[in-house]
Order: structure tokens, then C-alpha cells, then sequence
């Protein structure tokens, strides 16, 4: 096949375009330029797409012998990624901006260029798998679960994925990943991985929404709507959190008490006891399915809500209203705006936004 290889400056995408190139496959590498802010460099593990990630990349690209690129997707990465994870917050959500660059930047505006180019597939050195069934290609989880990536990979459609290529899904350690990449030269053998929101390095997620949206005096209330506290943003706060709420007046019981719900629109957050987290039904309007729709409108799942958190045993109901799920038992702080994504088994079945959380504590308990 004609392979075009995201290369990212890692030591997965690089391992992943050189496991393309042994296949026999015409590979073309591409590193992609999320951000024009020129003198953007990494500082150890945080951030990445930048001027340090696009040398490490070309520097695999030499040694593999394949041509490589570097294409301009700031703008798109802008509109799509980055203005969406600020009106998320602005409305009271909890965006996964890696969800959002998958489905629009990696496997959207990427692979349409690719294909238009005459590439056969994108190749990523996502940990995911991807098995061929009479009905199409089904994404399934990688063999070493500690680095699975399949949940950030559920918006996927079965288009996408009949043009995508995991090479890494079958490896059984990310440490097996780093031997091969010394044993093949490649610089980044060691390279840490990186973390926390690509377009803020430093992780201060609440100063830079500050700078973003600026700061609107608001109040902080229990769920009988009592004033405890005050902020300078509903923005900075999500659901669960615990520190930096600084609240005038203890609960009764002299417990912590946790974010329940921000309302964007008073400007108002909403706390209230851990036990009110617990979370009985989620719903989501926008939704799509990783391969084949499931054949039923009711189906037994898994439901797993944040990239590394467990799977829960749910039962999923699907309208034209969207997806509705209830888990076997309750779920842990879950907050509008998170992804959940469907699971029989190993497969991903697919992924909805959550739009609406039903609490399994009653108001008055």
C-alpha cells in the first residue's frame, strides 16, 4: 500500500513508520504543525508538535530512507481543537481535546488530504488493533492494555478505519517499542512520552482559560442553592474537583465537599458531597459507531468515560435521540462534555458526547 506516516517526533510514530517500511509498503512521512508560535520547544514531557518534535521526526525519516514533510494544520487545529476546548468550557463542559484532534485533525482533515494524494492509508503509532470481519473492520483494544488507546480512538468511523494502519496494536509493552527503536538507531528511543493538553505545556489549565475568557465574579451554592462560596469563573471549575474551591462556609457535616455542577450561564458552580458524584444514567446527542452499528436499539456493553478509567457493565439504549446508557453500577464524576466510549469485549463499538448525567443521590438525601 501507499502508507503517508504521521510522524509526531515520538518513539511510537517513529517505530510504527519503520514496522510500514519492513511490510514492503510505500511510505511517505509527515510530521504535522499544530501551532505557528515558532519558538515553541518541549520542556521533558510536556507538550508536543513542536520545533524539537519536528526534527526528531525528520531525523527517523532520514534514517528509515523515506521522503518527509511537514504540513501546516495550525489553522484547522485552531478552529477545530483549540476554539472548541474553550466554548466547551464556556458552556460548562469537560472537552477531551485528544478526542477532538483525532476525529477532526488525525483522522478528518489528514486522511482526507492523504487519500486526495493517492495514499491508500494513514499509519499512527496509535496503540489500537484493527481486525477484518465479514462486516468490515472492527477496532479493538491493543494487546498491552497498560498503553491502550482505543478509547481516544472511538470517534473513528468504519470509513476511517478501512483507510487507517496500527502497526504497534499487537506489541506486548511500550518497553518492547523503545528497545526496537535503539536497536534500529532511532534517536528517540528514550524520548519521554508526552502529557497533559498539547497546546499547554506548562498544564496551568485554569490561568489559560483565564487569558482566554477572562475572569466573571460568580457564586458557589450546595444543591439547596445556599451560598457557600465565591469564584472568579465557572469556567476554571469541573466536575469533581476539590481543591481551590474555597468555600466561606463548612458543610454541616465538617466533610470535603466536591463540584457537582457548573452553570455557565448564572455563572454559578454547584458543590456538594462525594456520594452526590455517583452518577446512575448518561446520555449523549452525537454519537457514532467504530465499524458496524450495533443490530439492536437495546444492547449489554461496557461503558468506559476517561482514557485509563475502567470499563463498567452497563445496558445502552439507542434512539433518534441519541444514546442512552445506564451502568450496572453507579459512575464516578462524570461531567457534560466527556466522551463515553462502547465496548462488547474487547471491540469498540462506538462513542457518544455526554450531555446529560442523572445523579444516583436524590437532591434531599
Amino acid at each position: 500500500m501507499r502508507i503517508l506516516a504521521a510522524m509526531s517526533g515520538g518513539v511510537d510514530s517513529a517505530v510504527a513508520a519503520a514496522r510500514a517500511v519492513d511490510a514492503g509498503h510505500d511510505v511517505v512521512g509527515v510530521h504535522l504543525a499544530l501551532s505557528r508560535a515558532g519558538g515553541t520547544l518541549r520542556t521533558g514531557s510536556r507538550g508536543c508538535c513542536t520545533i524539537e518534535d519536528a526534527l526528531d521526526a525528520r531525523r527517523a525519516a532520514d534514517l528509515l530512507g523515506i521522503p518527509f514533510y511537514v504540513w501546516d494544520f495550525s489553522e484547522r487545529f485552531r478552529e477545530d481543537v483549540i476554539a472548541d476546548f474553550v466554548s466547551e468550557y464556556q458552556a460548562g463542559r469537560t472537552p477531551n481535546p485528544c478526542m477532538r484532534c483525532n476525529e477532526k485533525i488525525k483522522f478528518a482533515a489528514l486522511l482526507e488530504r492523504a487519500i486526495e494524494l493517492g495514499f491508500d492509508a494513514v499509519c499512527t503509532g496509535h496503540y489500537a488493533t484493527l481486525i477484518p470481519t465479514d462486516a468490515g473492520l472492527e477496532l479493538h483494544r491493543a494487546a498491552d492494555n497498560a498503553k491502550d488507546q482505543s478509547y481516544v480512538l472511538g470517534v473513528l468511523t468504519a470509513e476511517q478505519l478501512a483507510h487507517t494502519y496500527f502497526p504497534l496494536g499487537t506489541t506486548p509493552s511500550k518497553a518492547v517499542v523503545r528497545a526496537e527503536a535503539a536497536e534500529r538507531g532511532l534517536t528517540v528511543a528514550q524520548k519521554p512520552d508526552s502529557h497533559d493538553i498539547c497546546f499547554i505545556p506548562d498544564g496551568d489549565t485554569r490561568g489559560w482559560l483565564a487569558e482566554k475568557v477572562g475572569t466573571a465574579t460568580g457564586e458557589i451554592v450546595d444543591r439547596a442553592g445556599e451560598i457557600v462560596g465565591s469564584h472568579e469563573g465557572a469556567h476554571a471549575f469541573t466536575v469533581g474537583q476539590r481543591r481551590g474551591l474555597k468555600l466561606g462556609v463548612p458543610a454541616a457535616d465538617g466533610k470535603p465537599r466536591f463540584v457537582l455542577e457548573v452553570r455557565p450561564v448564572s455563572n454559578t458552580v454547584v458543590v456538594g458531597p462525594k456520594e452526590a458524584l455517583a452518577i446512575r444514567e448518561i446520555s449523549g446527542g452525537r454519537y457514532s459507531w467504530a465499524g458496524a452499528a450495533p443490530g439492536e436499539s437495546e444492547f449489554d456493553c461496557e461503558v468506559q468515560i476517561r482514557a485509563h478509567a475502567e470499563p463498567e457493565v452497563a445496558r445502552a439504549f439507542v434512539s433518534t435521540d441519541g444514546v442512552r446508557v445506564v451502568p450496572e453500577h453507579p459512575l464516578n464524576g462524570v461531567a457534560p462534555g466527556q466522551t463515553a466510549v462502547l465496548y462488547v469485549g474487547t471491540r469498540v463499538l462506538g462513542q457518544f458526547t455526554i450531555d446529560r448525567t442523572v445523579s444516583a443521590v436524590p437532591v434531599d438525601a
